[in-house]
């Protein structure tokens, strides 16, 4: 029997449902997210607005003490050092479309009717699932690749996308321009940690480990603490090198039913994990490592706009269907001295 234009949506909605949710990917392109992972595990909500998200920050204290005795004067202060740093939000969208001719060539039919007269076979129900798969694929990748590049980049590749990561946790924070709105020259407080092109000769001088145990006192220093640390493909492979070059073996191995495992354990630092992101790999930061704090750094949606699904009418003169999925949000810090970016040579 065939289906009706009801029963089509009903079929497609539940297969997109099933599919974002459980469904199984099978690709050979699909890279680890840890960027995005971590980020939508944080996402907070805002009510929203004309243009902007707005934080309340704050770095200089006018406040002060003084000494008396007797009747000697006293002075009183008047703080006025909150600054507003402000982030825009964007309507971000992703959606795939089929046409009742992809359904007919699949062996489906479609009555155009929403009466609900005729019914669908559970056969034909399954082949439609295996007729959106593909389509399916495509839309989560795509939607994940693309938030996570969003996510990653300074916004200036396409000023309707969400400003990221390195437009807070730029390479020279000491220059000349404004973050949110402060400028970072005149508020030092208001600058991420840096250090580019440490010497990567020669591993025995274990210059990454020594400057991060400097760094991690200073990111943690304004009560900050870093919790999502990623890396390029050489930054992990030059960081293996210093631990291999002191002699950082583990025994496990050797004791192991006579295997003898010649890897090291998955690198951290402080105990936190540095996680391997192929996305900077892509970006041309392979040799980059970038520590953050989740927790000053994350991406507010508005109430009911996080990953809304929609399911657009069918033109009345085409027979075409759509699905779709929109984010409207933007992202956040509101403190940057907790976050460093650091690179090897």
């Amino acid at each position: 029997m065939p289906f009706t234009a009801a029963q089509l949506e009903n079929a497609a909605n539940a297969a997109i449902d099933y599919h974002f949710r459980r469904g199984k990917i099978t690709s050979s392109t699909i890279q680890d997210k840890p960027l995005l992972e971590a980020f939508m595990a944080k996402e907070k909500s805002f009510p929203g607005g004309l243009e902007f998200i707005t934080v309340r920050v704050k770095g200089v204290y006018t406040t002060t003490i003084m000494g008396f005795v007797h009747d000697d004067p006293v002075t009183y202060s008047d703080p006025q050092n909150i600054k507003t740093a402000k982030f825009p939000y964007k309507l971000i969208h992703s959606g795939i479309q089929f046409s009742m001719h992809e359904l007919i060539k699949n062996g489906i039919s479609v009555v155009d009717s929403d009466d609900g007269s005729t019914t669908a076979t559970h056969s034909e129900e399954v082949r439609l699932a295996n007729l959106l798969e593909d389509k399916l694929e495509d839309m989560q990748e795509g939607t994940d690749k693309g938030m996570n590049t969003m996510f990653w980049d300074d916004g200036l590749p396409d000023t309707k996308l969400v400003p990221g990561v390195q437009s807070f946790v730029v390479d020279n924070p000491a220059a000349a321009a404004t973050v949110g709105g402060i400028d970072q020259v005149a508020n030092a407080w208001w600058r991420n940690r840096a250090s580019l092109a440490i010497p990567s000769a020669d591993a025995t001088l274990q210059g990454v480990v020594t400057l991060l145990q400097k760094e991690f006192r200073q990111l943690r220093r304004y009560g900050g603490n870093p919790n999502l640390l990623l890396a390029g493909s050489d930054f992990m492979e030059f960081f293996e090198k210093e631990l291999r070059a002191k002699g950082n073996y583990t025994l496990e191995g050797w004791a192991n039913k006579g295997m003898i495992d010649a890897s090291i354990t998955d690198i951290a630092f402080k105990g936190k994990p540095i996680k391997y992101d192929p996305s900077l790999d892509d970006q041309g930061k392979s040799k980059y490592l970038y520590v953050l704090d989740t927790k000053h750094i994350y991406p507010m949606a508005v109430e009911g706009e996080s990953m809304r699904d929609h399911s657009p009418s069918r033109p009345y003169d085409k027979y075409v269907f759509y699905r779709a999925k929109t984010w409207v949000g933007g992202l956040v810090t509101d403190q940057r001295n907790c976050h460093g970016v650091y690179s090897i040579a």
